[in-house]
């Protein structure tokens, strides 16, 4: 029961940002699916006691992907679907801590939280390009057989 609860509040929070974010209307359902795969992805690795970090990157791996194939499914650009797809592995909560031992003065643990929350980010960032660049193999690899096949036509 508790992943669901996970996966319908993670697509929630999704969808609302789709919204914030002027998605088209008929897309606001999948960018939620995209969203809450990618947050499911990355609860089921740290559950299993696997870092945040790479946790991270998977999760942002597998939302590029999703976005990749919606993105050609629907015929729009692949950002509408993976910017609101990553919100939910933002690491803001850490960012706040760390923002808030700044004020209270403890630069120490001030520190410890914002490496984490830059590391996170990086991973997120990692993820979503790594994703790009393995989804421009595929489709090379695709045109490239589709080219020879017409070409043994002919």
């Amino acid at each position: 029961m508790f992943w669901v609860t996970q996966g319908v509040l993670s697509f929630l929070a999704t969808a609302s940002f789709g919204i914030l974010f002027n998605a088209p209307k008929k897309t606001l359902f999948h960018c939620g699916l995209v969203g809450a795969i990618g947050w499911l992805i990355y609860y089921s690795l740290l559950k299993h006691g696997m870092d945040a970090v790479l946790a991270s990157f998977a999760g942002s791996f597998v939302i590029a992907i999703v976005a990749h194939m919606l993105a050609r499914r629907f015929k729009m650009p692949m950002i509408i679907f993976s910017v609101a797809g990553i919100i939910p592995l933002v690491p803001g909560g850490m960012a706040y801590n760390a923002m808030r031992h700044v004020v209270e003065n403890e630069y120490l643990e001030s520190i410890q939280y914002a490496a984490k929350a830059f590391i996170i980010t990086g991973a997120i960032v990692m993820g979503l390009v790594f994703a790009e660049v393995f989804m421009q193999f595929i489709f090379n690899i695709i045109r490239k057989r589709k080219a020879k096949a017409l070409q043994n036509e002919i």
